[in-house]
């Protein structure tokens, strides 16, 4: 009899110590609304990220893009070129910059690259906002609901670095585009796409449209439409890794 009473005590205490264990971790990992409190860390420190990681993190010397081309075809990008931080005044178009301004302006980061060809550029910029989460979505539902990515008189401004392949790449080169209004983070992410030969493009056209299978605008036939799309989907993978890292460091 007393074995089995010392037996059903001992399982007494190891359930108890199981349950307290379970309590505990409970209590430190607030394991419940961990999702909530996850996606708030992450916000925060996506916004310190502009100075916190390097240039190479953020803008990768080579992007590939596998399967990111016309057809699905692979593409590759090089980085020519990379802008001072700065402020948003002189580097965006004005008419953007408005339409920026209520998430404010914290940081803009861009950077340029160039196809495997050589015969196409593409200007990358992450903007870095001063917006709380509920300033992000609205900034993200105005843009979405009012075609605001879509219009030709709010496309970004190119990075021409002297020197580079894309010297010649300014506002009349402009030929497709495309801006992406983060929720998860106070980042804006867009990309411009140009010829690298200098010619002037007409008929701008957003990436989104530019893609569209049976497209025949001359950004469309060029794969411009594409190659903005392609660089901003990766610098934006690559910004999501960032932020998710640096939630995991211990703090």
């Amino acid at each position: 009899m007393a074995p089995r009473a010392a037996a059903a005590a001992a399982c007494l205490v190891l359930g108890v110590g199981l349950l307290g264990g379970a309590t505990t971790g409970f209590l430190l990992t607030g394991e419940d609304d961990s999702p909530a409190v996850s996606a708030q860390t992450a916000y925060h420190d996506a916004a310190a990220l502009w100075h916190s990681v390097p240039v190479d993190r953020l803008f990768p010397r080579t992007l590939k893009g596998e399967g990111a081309g016309p057809g699905g075809s692979d593409r590759t990008w090089t980085r020519i070129a990379v802008a001072p931080d700065s402020g948003c005044a002189k580097a965006l178009d004005p008419l953007l910059h408005k339409a920026l301004r209520s998430a404010g302006c914290l940081r803009l980061l861009r950077a340029t690259y160039v196809d495997a060809t050589q015969s196409s550029v593409t200007t990358v910029g992450l903007l870095f906002t001063k917006a709380d989460a509920e300033a992000t979505q609205a900034l993200r539902t105005r843009f979405t609901e009012q075609g605001l990515d879509r219009r030709d008189d709010l496309m970004p401004r190119p990075y021409a670095a002297e020197g580079t392949a894309a010297a010649r790449f300014g506002d009349a080169q402009r030929a497709s585009w495309t801006i992406n209004v983060l929720t998860d983070a106070p980042v804006v992410v867009y990309a411009v796409s140009g010829f690298a030969d200098g010619r002037t493009v007409a008929d701008p056209q957003p990436a989104a449209e530019a893609m569209k299978q049976g497209a025949t605008t001359a950004p469309a036939q060029a794969g411009l439409g594409h190659e903005a799309q392609g660089v901003a989907d990766r610098i934006e993978r690559g910004l999501r890794k960032a932020v998710q890292k640096s939630t995991e460091q211990p703090s």
